[in-house]
């Protein structure tokens, strides 16, 4: 088996693959007809209320993740997600059923929509976590490789097949066939090995264990480096599902099929990056900065496509580098990150990766409506430039992160600190207060 597929020579996580991979394709489908629900039925074309929609479904992400990582660390991670899945299916089959009746209102999606995100916030950390329960460490980068593979899989399938099908037997039918997805992904974590599973060090219910991954991350400047890239990419760029329903309803005037087009179409540049992360074994800090910054080239581009053919060419860079940044962020802190801990600074990672949705989207929901839809891509095309850009600088300063340059491949290295010489630091460092401490003494005695 090629490096790229590795991590499925192992039945746990074929199972977990195949099952989310169905799962994923409902998500999808849902997300495009929400939207097009909103902006087509419920409203009169406003990106504000698609905005505000997306903003609810990912507001409990910045409230709860934290709490969520907590718990990931504590909990067996299959019986969570059984939980959360099952959550998850019942709240899009009651709105699935509440639309086919002809009894929802803006205010029923937006309602829906916050109750979603809470379930998911929990879902999150757990799932992310989840695939070191299915592969050993070495394979672990591959893993997640393979997971960005399957989302952006069923992201090349999803978009497309919705539109379709809301063509043809509306949106109502979309929310339930979501629903029926989840049972793919609960059946494949009910039929596991469970002697197979790799064990993982739980963390005992105590106090601080919240204000200790917040320590953690602290004193991690490559990961607060790419909290910050990550989030401020997230927020204005990273509003895929917006930003399409409105160049597609308004720039272009074009359909739902159109529409669900521009997704499948993106996608198709999601699933090359990730792909071509799951064959690095080592990610690196560079490679999430500089696929900022070619997000941020690639989405100018995008906003200054003249033609609808021309806007689909450019959603193929733009996937790529979004989830070449992505994925490889998400391995980055993951395969570095102590594994008692992984649970906690993984619910971070989530909380500025999906918690900066409502604080972005409301606000290029507004600029795609008052200033044109163009311009919600800009903003965030030039966010992306400039964090890239500073993101770089500060690296460079922090002197706890060595930046070389050569001539040759790699141009850029970046290397921190591994644990064991974090570990010798901190014990020199006591040593050191404890001799200052010993002299001050001495010099105070008469």
């Amino acid at each position: 088996m090629s490096q790229t597929f590795a991590s499925l020579r192992f039945f746990n996580y074929r199972l977990w693959f195949a099952g989310a991979l169905v799962s994923n394709v409902g998500t999808w489908m849902q997300r495009v007809a929400q939207d097009w629900l909103v902006l087509t039925v419920l409203t009169a074309g406003s990106g504000f209320a698609v905005g505000v929609t997306t903003a609810l479904q990912f507001l409990p992400f910045l409230l709860l993740s934290a709490w969520a990582g907590v718990v990931a660390d504590r909990v067996d991670h299959r019986k969570l997600l059984i939980a959360t899945q099952l959550g998850q299916g019942v709240l899009s089959l009651a709105l699935g059923v509440m639309t086919l009746a002809g009894h929802v209102d803006l205010w029923h999606v937006y309602v829906f929509a916050f109750l979603l995100g809470i379930v998911s916030a929990f879902d999150g950390p757990a799932r992310q976590t989840f695939v070191s329960d299915l592969v050993p460490p070495a394979s672990l980068p591959n893993a997640v490789g393979l997971n960005s593979a399957s989302f952006n899989a069923a992201r090349l399938i999803g978009p497309g097949l919705a539109g379709f099908l809301i063509a043809i037997i509306g949106s109502g039918w979309v929310f339930v066939l979501n629903a029926v997805s989840y049972g793919a992904t609960i059946l494949a974590l009910m039929v596991m090995r469970r002697n197979e599973l790799e064990e993982q060090e739980r963390v005992r219910r105590g106090r601080g264990q919240l204000r200790e991954g917040v320590k953690y991350v602290r004193r991690r400047p490559d990961i607060l480096v790419i909290l910050v890239v990550v989030g401020v990419v997230s927020a204005l760029g990273l509003n895929f599902q917006m930003t399409s329903a409105l160049m597609a309803a308004n720039a272009f005037d074009k359909g739902a099929g159109a529409y669900g087009l521009v997704g499948s179409v993106t996608a198709i540049g999601s699933l090359g990056g990730a792909l071509l992360a799951a064959r690095r074994k080592h990610p690196r800090l560079r490679l999430v900065v500089g696929a900022a910054f070619g997000f941020g080239v690639s989405a100018t581009l995008m906003a200054l496509a003249p033609t609808y053919p021309i806007y689909l060419v450019t959603c193929v860079p733009v996937g790529f580098t979004a989830l070449t940044m992505l994925t490889s962020a998400n391995a980055t802190v993951q395969t570095t990150t102590s594994p008692r801990m992984r649970g906690r600074v993984m619910a971070l990672y989530m909380m500025v990766l999906m918690g900066a949705t409502p604080i972005g989207s409301p606000l290029v929901g507004w600029i795609g409506e008052h200033w044109g839809p163009r311009w919600s891509i800009g903003v965030g095309a030039v966010a992306a430039l400039l964090i890239s850009v500073g993101a770089a600088l500060w690296v460079m300063r922090d002197s706890r992160l060595t930046v070389t340059a050569q001539l040759s491949r790699p141009f850029v290295r970046v290397r921190y600190p591994t644990p064991a010489q974090e570990e010798r630091e901190r014990r020199e460092k006591a040593a050191e207060d404890i001799l200052v401490q010993q002299l001050e003494d001495r010099s105070a005695q008469p």
